[in-house]
């Protein structure tokens, strides 16, 4: 017999977003984390919500799309995003965050709901008996990974993740690096490391022919094209990463009154703006390379790396073949599966995939499950479609984006006004799934 307690299983964002949205509509949760007493290889904090790679929610203006779906998930109370923007930073157009007190409020916000009973050990096996969500992550192992298989069937795909370093300010050298924003836009949030030719070109050189670090199987398997390591976009042409990462357009260098050649952006990580990662250099080189590489960036000649980048293999499901739009298993709708291990790509996605899945699982304990799940023109409804649409042959995970929304009933002139007119539409569906979750309750 199925308890009327939900379990969840793993802490990440997803699965708090999971536990938080449930206790919402009233239903008891048990969450289950591993941590303290186990690690994955790229965990280091004993807090929930850990953010292991970037410190940004990327853009945050509704008429974006991962800005829409922020926005989406706000108006559903997400205690995710709601600690983000407790926890902001300065970042021009996107939401980034002190990833050391973000965490610390979905921590705090979690182990004080009193609907929510965490426990502190490690779960090996579906308790396929129970209404669970798995939020376990893309690197979910051991135990717990021969399970998701074994009730998937084995439908299981890989790919490459990265994450940039972080340095110390005190040695960023300010008589090169100048504060600014492209375009002006956001004040001056980021700082800016400017080449000249002859430093990009000696950059360039160095980077792709450092050695790399060994990563057992990474030239066999898929590297998502938003992590891209900078190393291995250079090495697709000389001028790639100066039209990427290392665009100088938009900032002109106060020692000159130009554009640079070239550019590397470096933004805030922490509230206090004592650390500061390298936009877009996701890298797979040794240690000892990123410090001589990367000290040749002008500014960064004495650079402190306080985290060097690191690159981990993530797994997701073939999530067509096996989940409905509601993120329970087809075949055992008291099962349900959240985060990028769905193959939603990004923070925010993973926790709003935990959003509806903790509704959807809620509303089903409750005796009231839903008659149809959130419309797909939301960008929630619509990554849940998604990754639930069987027509796909060859999924691969995917990040929030207006294509995934079906066009409006009539035709709107310019981009501006489309996305407007999407974001609209989206965010009126939401209010009214809100309401219907909520009404005749007190």
């Amino acid at each position: 017999m199925i308890s009327d307690r939900l379990q969840v299983i793993g802490a990440g964002l997803a699965g708090c977003e999971a536990a938080w949205q449930a206790s919402l509509l009233g239903v008891h949760v048990d969450l289950y984390e591993m941590k303290p007493h186990r690690k994955s290889p790229a965990h280091h904090r004993e807090d929930f919500a850990e953010l292991v790679c970037s410190n940004s929610f990327r853009a945050d203006r509704p008429e974006n799309a991962v800005g829409l779906l922020k926005e989406e998930m706000r108006r559903m109370g997400s205690i995710i995003i709601g600690s983000a923007d407790r926890s902001r930073v300065p970042a021009g157009g996107a939401l980034a965050v002190d990833r050391d007190e973000f965490s610390g409020l979905v921590t705090a916000a979690i182990q004080n709901n009193s609907l929510i009973t965490v426990h502190h050990r490690e779960i090996t096996e579906i308790p396929l008996e129970e209404t669970v969500i798995i939020a376990t992550g893309p690197l979910t192992d051991n135990g717990m990974f021969d399970s998701i298989m074994k009730a998937v069937g084995d439908h299981s795909l890989h790919f490459f993740d990265a994450a940039a370093p972080i340095i110390g300010k005190d040695e960023i050298d300010r008589e090169i690096v100048f504060a600014a924003s492209r375009y002006g836009k956001g004040g001056d949030d980021y700082l800016n490391c400017p080449m000249n030719e002859e430093e990009y070109r000696l950059f360039y050189d160095a980077l792709i022919h450092a050695e790399l670090a060994d990563v057992k199987n990474f030239d066999k398997e898929t590297v998502f094209e938003g992590c891209m390591p900078i190393e291995t976009m250079a090495k697709r042409g000389v001028d790639t990463i100066r039209y990427g990462p290392l665009k100088p357009v938009g900032l002109i260098d106060p020692r000159t009154g130009r554009m640079p050649y070239a550019c590397v952006q470096l933004r805030q990580d922490d509230r206090n703006a004592s650390m500061y990662n390298l936009v877009g250099f996701q890298t797979r080189l040794k240690f000892s390379e990123q410090e001589r590489v990367f000290r040749l960036i002008p500014g960064l000649q004495n650079a402190e790396f306080i985290r060097f980048g690191v690159m981990h293999r993530n797994t997701f499901i073939d999530s067509p073949k096996v989940l409905t739009p509601y993120y329970s298993l087809s075949d055992k709708q008291n099962v349900f599966i959240a985060g990028q291990i769905t193959g939603v790509e990004g923070y925010v996605e993973s926790a709003g995939s935990g959003l509806l899945a903790g509704i959807y699982a809620a509303r089903s304990i409750l005796g009231r499950p839903l008659s149809e799940p959130l419309s797909d023109q939301t960008m929630l409804g619509a990554m849940a479609a998604y990754v639930s649409d069987d027509r796909i042959k060859n999924f691969q995970p995917m990040n929030a984006n207006f294509g995934l929304l079906p066009l409006p009933d009539t035709k709107i002139r310019g981009k501006k006004n489309r996305n407007l007119a999407y974001t609209q539409r989206a965010l009126d569906e939401v209010d009214r799934f809100r309401a219907l979750l909520f009404e005749n309750t007190d």
